[in-house]
């Protein structure tokens, strides 16, 4: 596959940022060609901001709050991505849902990351939903942003089992960490132009190394 440019970036996020560190580290090790244009949080005390302006990054707050629409909030997002330079933008623990002013700015170039294997478990508790709910597979989900809560185009996602001494903070831990496997992957994908989108689904073009038809069975069958 011919050599592609990096990929500017714009993430956006209401907290603590990890997977936006996540894809910092990415970018530093060379596993991904991405430039971050900007980081944007909607809350000014979100700790990602911090990760961002540590690493060079230009980090801006736009507060929700002081918008008398989702709708207007979400244009002045869209401007100030636009204004770096954005292609795609990575929603990183972003607690906000995009209206039509954000997607029609960027159509099919909005990816989240979600903890729960969607299209079950969507919303904000999804580990706690999981855990009590008695699955024994749990996970995480990286997916183009349709208009709807946690709904769009699935691109990747990562089973995690539910061990049986686990508790929702042990479950929810460990699925974190494959959102910071699987989410720089699914920009790396889009980056080297592998991604297309057919309805509800995303094509994944050209080899995919280490696939396996193999299942992931929780508790192991044991004969």
């Amino acid at each position: 596959m011919a050599d592609r440019p990096p990929v500017k970036l714009g993430i956006l996020i209401s907290g603590s940022g990890t997977n936006l560190q996540a894809i910092i580290d990415a970018i530093a090790c060379g596993d991904l060609k991405a430039e971050i244009g900007l980081v944007i949080s909607n809350r000014p005390d979100a700790f990602g901001l911090e990760r961002a302006r540590r690493n060079g990054i230009q980090a801006l707050t736009i507060e929700h709050r002081k918008f008398a629409s989702r709708e207007d909030f979400d244009r002045a997002v869209a401007e100030a991505l636009r204004e770096r330079g954005v292609e795609l933008v990575a929603c990183a623990g972003f607690m906000r849902l995009l209206s039509p002013a954000m997607l029609d700015a960027f159509p099919d170039r909005i990816m989240n990351i979600h903890p729960g294997l969607l299209p079950s478990f969507p919303g904000t508790h999804a580990q706690k939903d999981a855990f009590e709910s008695g699955v024994r597979i749990a996970g995480c989900t990286v997916f183009f942003v349709a208009p709807g809560v946690d709904d769009g185009p699935i691109i990747i996602q990562a089973a995690v089992p539910v061990m049986p001494d686990d508790d929702e903070e042990r479950l929810a831990a460990r699925i974190l960490e494959q959102e910071h496997r699987i989410y720089p992957y699914a920009i790396r994908l889009y980056q080297e132009g592998r991604l297309e989108i057919q309805g509800r689904k995303v094509i994944i073009k050209g080899d995919a190394p280490g696939s396996t038809s193999a299942p992931l069975v929780n508790p192991p069958v044991i004969k």
